[in-house]
């Protein structure tokens, strides 16, 4: 299964590196990182850059594995895995809007191995962005420590 923002901030062309990753047993949960390759002009705000930085390393530490770029749209999986997460997603908590922390942090309590493709990110081609950089990102915060608690904690 794989997932790609109908944006086309990452180019359809970097699908076949996603699904060589999961053929070649790279990974359970194959991970999209936007903050390898330098960004097209005004792929993404400096602020919300920060941010995504940020938001990496607390989850690289949250799930034990190196995790780049948490809220890139790209990613793939097995149904089969995608199946799982989605049965055990009341552990985390079902209040994610856009899906990618349910993901990964399902992902990880599943203890599947996430791996990440850097891909170049491009300005939005389609569309007006849904997210709200303050409101999302407290919402983002609160669920990543809701997360810390269940991961580490209890």
């Amino acid at each position: 299964m794989l997932i790609l923002d109908s944006d086309m901030g990452v180019a359809p062309e970097d699908v076949p590196k996603f699904v060589q990753a999961l053929a070649r047993g790279k990974g359970e949960m194959i991970n999209g990182s936007r903050l390898v390759y330098p960004m097209e002009g005004r792929a993404m705000r400096f602020l919300n850059l920060i941010a995504n930085k940020l938001f990496a390393l607390v989850f690289s530490w949250l799930l034990g594995q190196q995790v780049r770029d948490t809220l890139c749209g790209t990613k793939a999986l097995y149904r089969a895995d995608y199946e799982r997460i989605a049965a055990n997603r009341s552990f985390f908590g079902d209040f994610d809007p856009f899906g990618d922390f349910d993901l990964l942090f399902g992902a990880s309590r599943l203890n599947l191995r996430i791996v990440d493709v850097a891909v170049r990110y491009h300005e939005r081609r389609y569309g007006e962005t849904n997210i709200s950089r303050f409101r999302h990102g407290w919402l983002l915060l609160r669920m990543s420590a809701f997360a810390a608690r269940k991961l580490k904690f209890i």
